[in-house]
This record gives C-alpha cells, structure tokens and sequence, in this order.
C-alpha cells in the first residue's frame, strides 16, 4: 500500500515562494508518476504539476514558468517549488501517484494548506 505525506505548507504574502514535500512510501518509487494537485475553497480540484518516473514534468498553464515539479528517486520524494506566488494560488495542495501503466491516480496525501495573502 502506498503512502504519502505532504509538508510545507504555510501562510505567505504574494510574491513570496514555498517549497512542498511529499514523501512517498510502501512501494517502489521509481515506478510512480507523482502529481500536485490543489483545490481552492468551492473549486473543483485541479492538476498542477506531474512528473514521470523518468523526469519529465508538465505544469499546468495557470503556474507555468512559476512552479517547478522535481522528484528525488533515491529518497522517494517529489517536490514543488512555488515562486512568484499569487492570491489565487490559495488552496489545498495534495501530492498524488499512480503506477506508470494506469491512468488513475489511486493514492492521495491528506494535503498541505497553502494561503497567499495580498
């Protein structure tokens, strides 16, 4: 069974940057596609970032050239770093996984709470 636990969440003022953790557990890392994702409060939740097991990433157009997904295979974590933040990047932030031959993600974190001020 997989387990993840998100951490660095916080509260910050716009402008500001955050870095997420999601530690990964309970299977082999390296055979998971991770993924962010956020839900705002009355919002449907929404893909932010993905990353293969491989390396390669695809950002949400909404946090292009802002976030920067990244995984660390020997320590069995991924990452997001959030630059540049806005109000609108208020939400709750979940890392996710899904083995790389399904199309589901079937495993969640119980998500971090990131609040961007104005």
């Amino acid at each position: 069974q997989v387990e993840l636990a998100e951490s660095g969440g916080g509260l910050v003022q716009a402008g500001d940057s955050l870095r997420l953790s999601c530690v990964f557990s309970g299977r082999t890392f390296s055979n998971y596609v991770m993924g962010w994702f956020r839900q705002a409060p009355g919002k449907e939740r929404e893909l932010v970032a993905v990353i293969t097991s491989g390396g390669s990433t695809h950002e949400a157009d909404s946090v292009k050239g802002r976030f920067t997904i990244s995984r660390d295979n020997a320590n069995y974590r991924v990452y997001l770093q959030m630059n540049s933040l806005k109000p609108e990047d208020t939400a709750i932030y979940y890392c996710a996984s899904k083995y790389i031959s399904t199309s589901t993600y079937s495993y969640w974190g119980q998500g971090t709470q990131v609040t961007v001020s104005s």
